[in-house]
C-alpha cells in the first residue's frame, strides 16, 4: 500500500524505478514455483561438481537428498549481457493517452516499462545491461553494464522517451538496427521492442537488418507491440472518422465496419508471415498486447535466458 501511495504523488514515468520494482513483485508472487532461480539475492543456480574443482560450494544438504555432487553457481558467474532496442518512433506513442497508469498506457510508455522490469530483474543478477533507441536517428547508445549509475542513466533515458512527444518522421528501422549489430561486439541476448511499422524499406531488408543481429552469436527476441483491440482486429465506432497515418500525416475518412474484415485479415496474414519469417532467421517472435500485463515479457526472458546460460 505504501508504495502505490508514492505512485500515485507523481506523473507516472517519474516513478519509473519504483513502478518496474511493483510489476517485477507482482510477477514473482504469483509464480508458485519459478523454472528459473535467478530472483534470489545472491543464489542462481546449481551445477554438477567436476572432479578437481573446489570443494568450497559444494551444497552438502542436496547431496544428503540425491547422493550427488553439485555446487552452487552465483550470479556474478553467469556473465549474462543483455542489450535493450525501443523503437521511439511517432506510432509508438498511440494510443494518446493523457493521464497513464498500468491499466491505460500507449506502446511506449509499456515498452518503457517492461524495459525497466527486466532491468529490475537484471540488476538482481548482477547482469550487465545495454540500451539503444532510435526512430528517424540513431538518439541513444549505451553499451553493456551492471553499476547502479549506469541502472538509473537507461532509466531516466526511458522516462524521458516515454513522456517526450514524438513528431511525425518516417520510422528509419532498417538503418539503425544494422548500426547497432556493428555495436554490440559480445555475445549477448538482444530485445526489441517496436510496433514493426516501417515505412522507408520493405520486409525483406527489414529482415536482413534483423539477421544482421543475430552475429556473433547473439541471441534475438523480438516484441511485436500493438494495442489488439484497436490496432489488430480495428474495432472502433461506426461513425464517420479520419484515420490518420502519425508517421507520414496520410489519411483516410471512412466508417470501421466497411473496412473491418478486410482490415483484419490483412493484419493476421502481415503477422503470420512476420512469424515465419521469425521462425526462418531464428529469431524469437512475441506478440504483445500493450493493454494485457507484464507477463508474457517476463515469463519470454526467464525463458531466453536459461536457454542462453
Amino acid at each position: 500500500m505504501k508504495l502505490q501511495n508514492e505512485l500515485n504523488k507523481a506523473p507516472l514515468f517519474q516513478n519509473l524505478e519504483l513502478l518496474s520494482s511493483q510489476v517485477v513483485e507482482g510477477f514473482i508472487s504469483g509464480i508458485h514455483k519459478s523454472p528459473f532461480h535467478g530472483f534470489s539475492a545472491e543464489f542462481a543456480e546449481h551445477k554438477i561438481y567436476n572432479k578437481g574443482e573446489s570443494t568450497k560450494h559444494i551444497d552438502w544438504k542436496l547431496f544428503a537428498k540425491t547422493d550427488k555432487l553439485y555446487t552452487k553457481r552465483y550470479e556474478e558467474e553467469t556473465n549474462l549481457r543483455c542489450h535493450m532496442i525501443l523503437d521511439t518512433s511517432a506510432s509508438m506513442h498511440y494510443p494518446e493517452v493523457k493521464e497513464p497508469s498500468l491499466e491505460n498506457m500507449n506502446k511506449i510508455g509499456f515498452a518503457a516499462l517492461a524495459i525497466a522490469a527486466l532491468m529490475n530483474v537484471l540488476k538482481r543478477q548482477r547482469d550487465a545491461v545495454g540500451l539503444s533507441m532510435y526512430a528517424d536517428s540513431y538518439q541513444y547508445y549505451a553499451p553493456e553494464k551492471g553499476s547502479e549509475r549506469h541502472m538509473q542513466m537507461l532509466l531516466a533515458q526511458l522516462a524521458s522517451a516515454s513522456t517526450s512527444p514524438q513528431r511525425a518522421t518516417e520510422t528509419a528501422t532498417y538503418t539503425y538496427l544494422h548500426q547497432i549489430a556493428e555495436k554490440i561486439k559480445r555475445r549477448s541476448l538482444i530485445f526489441l521492442f517496436t510496433d514493426m511499422f516501417q515505412t522507408q524499406k520493405t520486409d525483406a531488408e527489414l529482415f536482413e537488418a534483423l539477421r544482421h543481429l543475430k552475429y556473433n552469436k547473439h541471441e534475438v527476441v523480438l516484441f511485436h507491440l500493438m494495442d489488439d483491440e484497436k490496432e489488430r482486429h480495428f474495432n472502433f465506432e461506426n461513425a464517420p472518422k479520419r484515420y490518420v497515418d502519425v508517421e507520414t500525416g496520410e489519411h483516410l475518412d471512412l466508417y470501421s465496419e466497411n473496412i473491418k474484415e478486410a482490415y483484419r485479415e490483412g493484419v493476421e496474414t502481415y503477422i503470420a508471415a512476420l512469424r515465419l519469417k521469425c521462425s526462418q532467421y531464428r529469431i524469437k517472435y512475441v506478440p504483445v498486447d500493450i493493454q494485457d500485463n507484464f507477463a508474457t515479457v517476463l515469463n519470454t526472458f526467464l525463458t531466453e535466458r536459461q536457454k542462453f546460460l
